[in-house]
């Protein structure tokens, strides 16, 4: 179903010593995400984990609220030159009952791999009413333990070892107990894996948890904490303006620059004990 790293040739200058050497790359491909057959969006992602990447973008777009509104997904027939199936298309076809994508939240049909708003109609269009709000969720995580998760999720990243290009994503108990972890060249996708995760699992809220991520906290990732009901968003970097604003607005507690021994805490703090 498509390979996470592949080898090329490549010429590596070190000062004034050259030579020629094969170089392992992350893979990136597109995924066609349909809904009852019809193309809702496409992305460029890491292959694998494309069922859970498939759940956790619709429900963070209010598409579904939990795993009973999926019915089925299924691989379509994408071919290549050489007419293997590239799994490139996944049709989820969605429960009896349940409604098909409003036109008003929909993305453009191309979505790149590095900024997941890009594409959006309008900003409004982003700012979905959730269904699992974590405004109320009264969990508490002590600052020693958020100390630990940047290490834990940079031990789970095993192509990152061999590519140096793959962001990753994990969800994180308060006691510190990493329940899951995912790779992606985009880190929006590495979100909705680990929250499509949660999704099959029937965890959805995913209430009393600390999603962590490699990169920065961006709006769109504040928005999937929200849209999936988790309460504290920590980044190894710097949240945008506007992520902080959602988050003062939905509930969530945003951790910033979580390195080492420090930490910037930006919004609803009182979750963070020292």
């Amino acid at each position: 179903m498509g390979r996470i790293t592949a080898r090329r040739p490549v010429i590596r200058i070190r000062g004034p010593y050259e030579s020629s050497r094969p170089d392992t790359l992350v893979v990136e491909e597109p995924l066609e995400i349909r809904v009852n057959g019809s193309a809702l969006a496409v992305t460029m992602r890491t292959p694998g984990h494309d069922i859970e990447l498939a759940h956790g973008f619709l429900l963070t777009e209010g598409v579904i609220s939990g795993r009973d509104d999926i019915a089925v997904a299924r691989y379509c027939d994408g071919v290549d030159d050489d007419g293997q199936n590239t799994y490139n298309v996944l049709d989820i076809v969605l429960s009896p009952g349940v409604p098909p994508p409003d036109p008003g939240v929909e993305r453009n049909f191309y979505t790149t791999s590095s900024c997941g708003v890009c594409g959006k109609g309008s900003l409004d269009a982003v700012r979905l009413k959730t269904r699992h709000s974590p405004a109320g969720d009264e969990t508490e995580v002590k600052s020693s333990v958020l100390k630990t998760l940047p290490d834990t999720l940079r031990a789970s990243q095993k192509a990152f070892d061999s590519t140096g290009g793959l962001h990753a994503a994990a969800l994180f108990d308060t006691d510190g107990t990493m329940l899951v972890s995912r790779e992606d060249v985009g880190r929006h996708n590495a979100v909705d894996k680990v929250i499509g995760w949660a999704t099959g699992e029937n965890r959805i809220p995913i209430g009393g948890t600390v999603l962590m991520v490699s990169g920065r906290a961006s709006f769109e990732l504040a928005q999937k904490a929200v849209m999936a009901g988790i309460p504290i968003l920590a980044a190894v970097s710097a949240p945008s303006s506007l992520a902080v604003d959602l988050a003062e607005e939905s509930g969530v507690t945003v951790v910033g620059f979580l390195r080492g021994e420090n930490m910037n805490l930006y919004s609803h703090t009182r979750r963070v004990t020292r």
